[in-house]
């Protein structure tokens, strides 16, 4: 789900649809709009001489893409064992209950709402299926479950929507919390200095080849903008609405509501720490 914010600069690279690394693959679903980019991107995952797959973020409740979806794992001589969730937006989670139907498979995620079978997802779980490693890595933010997935074989993370192909993300307040978000981009960068991860596969928009780049550049905008929210509060702009329409002036007014939410959710972070 993105923000409004797209700035020049944005690393950007990589692939909408197709192979994005050596184990993902990516199937973009029919649901493009100004919140979802091009589409939302399912990713295939799968070790290169395995049976079984693993598939990540179904995406909404759109038969033919789902449908679509088990064609190309079936086409690559493979069934699907597991379905992983990065969080429960709609776009993102909605299909899994009829995936799960038709691939005949466990939906695991980190609520417990959204979960088909008896195990959930959690901090330093690993996914093995298939002979795959997939590792499981909390980034809370943008929503309360929100997760993402390391896969070291490939230097690769999936962020769902922590990091976006394109543009930024939204911290969707009140599920979201924009300390929990800096954090969570904090941890991805680790990732990329200490664990050799080069390459996002997001949710939406088209894989991003330099990961390190990507993150610092999310987290610069966010220290940015939480700047540009504080001194908006600072001369008078109070209601989240009244610091939208000052500092989100020259963006697209339908993509207004998705900046609010950001601006609660900073608001609210700079009043815990005493800022506002």
């Amino acid at each position: 789900m993105t923000d409004a914010a797209s700035l020049p600069g944005q690393p950007r690279g990589g692939v909408l649809s197709g192979q994005g690394t050596a184990r993902a693959t990516c199937v973009l679903a029919p649901n493009p709009s100004p919140m979802t980019l091009d589409g939302t991107n399912t990713w295939i995952v799968a070790e290169p001489d395995s049976d079984r797959a693993v598939v990540i973020d179904p995406g909404p409740l759109d038969d033919g893409h789902l449908r679509e979806v088990v064609a190309r794992v079936e086409a690559s001589g493979r069934r699907v064992g597991l379905t992983l969730l990065t969080h429960g937006h709609p776009d993102h989670a909605e299909g899994a209950a009829r995936f799960a139907e038709l691939t005949g498979t466990a939906v695991r995620a980190l609520d417990p709402a959204l979960r088909l079978g008896d195990e959930g997802l959690g901090a330093g779980d690993v996914i093995g299926t298939g002979g795959l490693e997939l590792r499981v890595v909390p980034t809370p933010g943008h929503t309360a479950d929100s997760l993402s997935f390391h896969l070291p074989a490939d230097g690769a993370v999936l962020t769902g929507d922590t990091v976006l192909g394109r543009g930024t993300t939204v911290v969707a307040h009140p599920d979201g919390r924009l300390g929990d978000y800096l954090d969570s981009l904090r941890r991805l960068r680790s990732l990329t200095v200490d664990d050799g991860v080069s390459t996002v596969l997001p949710g939406h928009g088209p894989v991003l080849d330099d990961a390190q780049g990507a993150v610092e550049f999310y987290l610069a905008h966010r220290a940015n903008r939480l700047a540009q929210v504080e001194t908006a509060v600072e001369n008078g702009y109070r209601t989240a609405s009244e610091v939208v329409a000052h500092v989100y002036a020259d963006v697209d007014r339908s993509l207004w509501p998705a900046a609010e939410l950001s601006v609660r959710a900073q608001l609210e972070y700079l009043g815990e720490h005493g800022l506002v």
